[in-house]
C-alpha cells in the first residue's frame, strides 16, 4: 500500500507541474504556502511564477528564515536576481523529477540542502518545523496548517504501525513513518525480555536496543544505505559519535526509571531528562541541544515496555510543544501494537508447542517394519488442527499404525485429538482387535461432546505372518505399492466416523507381502478446493506408481524419499486443511528366523524349553548364546507353569537381535521385587532383569506375554 502526502496545494501544482511519488519511509510534512495572484505579483514587480529555472521571486526570501550552512547563499538578497539554471524557487515548484519540494516527495529530507540530490533546502520539513508560518498571509493561518499537518503526520504514523502484526514490523513502521518527516534520528529501547500478559517481571529492568534509523550524512551514505529507493536503518546517528548503549539496565529510583514512570514525553532540556538520556545511551554518546531531543516512554496495556527517543540535528528546527503530543501518540499506538505482537506470538508459540507434543517427536523402529511420517498445517497463521498419526509397538512383534483427523482448526480440534490419540494408545496396549478399537474411541467421543466428529483408520501389521488387519471410521482408504510398481488403492469398508454412535465398525485382513509399502494419510493430501476426494486418490496412486518406476522393478523407492515426492503431488492451492501422512515398509520376518512350540502347563515343561531352545540356537549358529537363554527361558517358563491352565507358548525371534516369548492364560502381570536372603523364590525376573538387552510383560485379551532381548 503506497502512503500518500499528507499535505497537498491544487495551486502549486498547476503552477509547478507534479511532484514524485510519496517518500517510501513516510511522508515529509510541509505546510505550503498559496500562490500569489498574477496581479500581486506584477503591482509588486515580482517575476512571475513559470518554468524551471525562473528567477526566485523576493517575496519568498523576504520572510524566509536564513539557514546556516551552504544554502544561506541562495537566501541572500544578491542571490535574487540571479538565480542558476534549475533552482529550485521556495514557492514548492519540483525543478525535476528526480527532486522534490516540501510536500511528501522523495529527496525532502529537510537537513539544509547538504547535498543536490533533492534532499530539500528548508530546514524544517516535518510537523511543527515552523517554516511555513512566514512563508503565508498570515500567521494564523499557517499556524493552522501546521497543526493540520500535525494530524495527518500522526494518522499517517499510525496507521502504518498498526498494520504490522509481529514486533519488528511494528517497530520498524514507527522508524519509517518518524525518519526524515518528525525527527532526523530514532532509537527505539525495549524491555529484555518482554513481558507477557498478566506476568510480572522479577528483577531489574533492562532495556535493549531493538532497532535505530536516521538520515545519513554523508552521499556515500546514501548510496551504502539505499536499496530500491528505500533508505535501510543504519546503526550509528552520526559517523563521529560513539553508537548507542546496546544493554541498559534501569536503576530503582534513578532519573531513567524517574522519566519511565512518567509516562509522558519529555524534552532533552529537563533536569530528569539530562540525566536519564546518558543513563539509557551511554556516557559516551554526545547529543543535539536539547529542544532537538525527546524521550518517549512506551507504555503498554499495564506497563512500561521500552522508551523511544528521537533526535534531530543542530540545523534543523527545534521541536516544538505540540511535537510532545505528537510523539505521545506516537509512543502509546506503538507500546499497544507491541503488547498485541507479544500476545499473538505467545499465542502462536503455544499452538504450536500443543500441536508438537500432540504428535509423536520420533517414530519407533519396531521388528519387521520401516517407518517415516510428515505433518504439514493448513498455513503457518494457523498450525494447529486436529489431523494425527502414529505406531504403537504390539505384542509378538507387531505393530499398530493409526493415523485420524478432527474435524476442525482449532485449539479445541488438537485437544480433541490428544484424547483420541491418548485413548488409541492406552487401547492399543491391551491388544484389543482394530473394530474393537474403533468402538471405543466413538464411545470416548461421545463421552467428549455431541458435535465432537473425527475420522481414523487403525490397522495391525504382524510380521510373522505377514498380515495386516485394518478397520476404518470414515478415513480416506489406505494405498499399497507393491515391490513390483504396481499400486493398488485397499478396498476397506469405509464404516461412520468416531462420535456418531450406534454403528458397528469392520475389520477385514490382508496380505502385506515383504517389500511392500503402506501409505497412511488424511484428507488434506487428496482432496482441495480444486479437486474431490477420489480424483485426488487417483492422482496419489499414480504418483506412487511413477515414483517405483524410478527405482526398478525388483527395488522399493526409499522410504523418506517418497514420502518427499508425495508430498510434492500439491500444487497453488491445494493446502485447504491439514496434512499427515504415515508410510510403512514391510520387511516381515522369513520364516527360517522363526521358531514356535507349544507347552504344557507341567512340570517338565521348564527343561523341555530348555532343549528346545538350545536346538534352535545351534541350528542359527548362536551357540554363544545358549547359556543365558537357557537360564532366562527356563525362570519366565517355570513362572508361566506355576499359574497357567492352558497350554503355554514358546517363541524364538532372529532378527536383528534374538527375541524369546512367552505367553499363557493368566492376565496378572508379573512384578520386579527384590527377595529376601530367607525367600526360596522371587529371583527369576531379577535375573532377567541384569541378563537381558530389554524385557517387558504386556497383557492380551486372552492373557498375557512376557519377553525379553538379547544382544547377537
Amino acid at each position: 500500500m503506497t502512503e500518500h502526502p499528507t499535505s497537498h496545494d491544487a495551486g502549486r501544482t498547476a503552477a509547478a507541474g507534479a511532484t514524485g511519488p510519496a517518500e517510501a519511509r513516510g511522508a515529509v510534512l510541509q505546510s505550503q504556502s498559496q500562490p500569489q495572484p498574477p496581479q500581486d505579483n506584477a503591482a509588486k514587480g515580482l517575476p512571475a511564477q513559470g518554468d524551471r529555472g525562473a528567477a526566485e521571486p523576493p517575496a519568498a526570501t523576504e520572510h524566509a528564515q536564513v539557514p546556516e550552512g551552504p544554502a544561506a547563499a541562495e537566501a541572500r538578497p544578491g542571490a535574487r536576481s540571479a538565480a542558476r539554471p534549475g533552482a529550485r524557487p521556495d514557492t514548492g515548484a519540483a525543478p525535476d523529477a528526480g527532486t522534490s519540494g516540501d510536500g511528501g516527495v522523495p529527496g525532502a529530507r529537510g537537513n539544509g540542502g547538504e547535498r543536490g540530490n533533492g534532499r530539500g533546502t528548508e530546514h524544517g520539513s516535518g510537523p511543527g518545523s515552523g517554516r511555513g508560518s512566514e512563508r503565508g498571509s498570515g500567521r494564523g493561518g499557517d499556524k493552522a496548517r501546521r497543526e493540520g499537518d500535525r494530524l495527518r503526520f500522526v494518522g499517517s504514523a499510525t496507521r502504518r504501525i498498526a498494520r504490522g502484526m509481529d514486533l519488528d514490523e511494528i517497530v520498524m513502521g514507527l522508524c519509517r513513518s518518524t525518519v526524515p518527516t518528525f525527527s532526523d534520528s530514532i532509537l527505539v529501547y525495549l524491555r529484555d525480555p518482554l513481558p507477557v500478559g498478566e506476568e510480572r517481571p522479577v528483577g531489574p529492568v533492562v532495556l535493549r536496543l531493538r532497532r535505530t534509523d536516521r538520515i545519513p550524512d554523508a552521499p556515500e551514505d546514501t548510496e551504502d544505505s539505499l536499496s530500491d529507493g528505500v533508505l535501510q536503518p543504519v546503526l550509528q546517528l552520526q559517523p563521529d559519535a560513539a553508537p548507542a548503549a546496546e544493554l541498559c539496565e534501569v536503576r530503582a529510583g534513578g532519573a531513567l526509571a524517574e522519566v519511565l514512570r512518567g509516562v509522558r514525553p519529555v524534552f532533552g532540556e529537563s533536569d530528569t531528562a539530562r540525566a536519564a538520556l546518558p543513563e539509557l545511551l551511554g556516557e559516551e554518546r554526545s547529543l543535539p541541544s536539547p529542544r532537538r531531543v525527546i524521550l518517549a516512554p512506551l507504555r503498554g496495556r499495564r506497563r512500561v515496555i521500552g522508551a523511544a527517543v528521537f533526535l534531530r540535528r543542530p540545523e534543523r528546527a527545534a521541536f516544538e510543544a505540540d511535537d510532545l503530543l505528537v510523539a505521545a501518540q506516537l509512543a502509546t499506538h506503538t507500546a499497544l501494537g507491541i503488547d498485541k505482537a507479544v500476545l499473538y506470538g505467545r499465542e502462536a508459540y503455544i499452538a504450536d508447542e500443543l500441536q508438537r507434543t500432540m504428535l509423536p517427536e520420533t517414530l519407533p523402529q519396531p521388528t519387521g517394519v520401516k517407518l517415516a511420517s510428515r505433518y504439514l498445517p493448513a498455513a503457518e497463521t494457523a498450525r494447529v488442527g486436529g489431523d494425527w498419526y502414529d505406531a504403537i509397538p504390539l505384542p509378538g512383534s507387531r505393530v499398530a499404525l493409526v493415523v485420524g483427523d478432527v474435524m476442525g482448526h482449532s485449539m479445541t480440534s488438537a485437544a480433541i485429538m490428544g484424547q483420541l490419540r491418548t485413548t488409541a494408545q492406552t487401547l492399543a496396549g491391551l491388544d484389543l482387535p482394530p473394530q474393537e478399537v474403533l468402538h471405543h474411541l466413538d464411545e470416548q467421543a461421545q463421552r467428549l461432546g455431541s458435535d465432537r466428529m473425527a475420522t481414523c483408520l487403525y490397522a495391525v501389521y504382524d510380521p510373522v505372518s505377514h498380515r495386516i488387519t485394518i478397520a476404518n471410521a470414515g478415513h480416506p482408504p489406505p494405498v499399497l505399492l507393491h515391490i513390483g510398481g504396481r499400486a493398488e488403492v485397499l478396498r476397506v469398508p469405509a464404516g461412520a466416523p468416531i462420535g456418531v454412535g450406534g454403528v458397528d465398525f469392520e475389520a477385514v485382513e490382508l496380505d502385506a507381502p515383504a517389500g511392500a509399502t503402506l501409505l497412511l494419510y488424511t484428507d488434506g493430501l487428496v482432496e482441495s478446493r480444486l479437486r474431490d476426494v477420489w480424483t485426488g486418490i487417483e492422482q496419489l496412486r499414480e504418483r506412487l506408481a511413477a515414483a517405483a518406476e524410478l527405482t526398478g522393478q525388483d527395488h522399493s523407492p526409499p522410504l523418506e524419499a517418497l514420502c518427499d515426492d508425495v508430498l510434492d503431488m500439491l500444487g497453488p492451492g491445494d493446502r485447504d486443511d491439514d496434512i499427515a501422512l504415515l508410510a510403512a515398509r514391510f520387511d516381515g520376518i522369513a520364516p527360517s528366523d522363526v521358531a514356535y512350540w507349544y507347552l504344557e502347563p507341567e512340570d517338565s515343561a521348564p527343561s523341555r524349553a530348555r532343549r528346545l531352545a538350545r536346538r534352535a540356537l545351534e541350528r542359527w549358529d548362536l551357540e554363544s548364546h545358549t547359556d543365558a537363554v537357557e537360564l532366562l527361558v527356563s525362570e519366565v517358563v517355570t513362572n508361566a507353569v506355576r499359574y497357567a491352565s492352558r497350554p503355554i507358548t514358546l517363541r524364538l525371534l532372529r532378527t536383528d537381535v534374538l527375541r524369546c516369548e512367552v505367553v499363557d492364560d493368566v492376565p496378572q502381570l508379573p512384578r520386579l521385587r527384590q527377595a529376601r536372603a530367607t525367600d526360596e523364590g522371587g529371583r527369576g525376573l531379577y535375573l532377567v532383569n541384569r541378563m537381558a538387552r530389554r524385557w517387558g510383560a504386556t497383557r492380551l485379551s486372552t492373557g498375557k506375554v512376557v519377553w525379553f532381548e538379547l544382544n547377537r
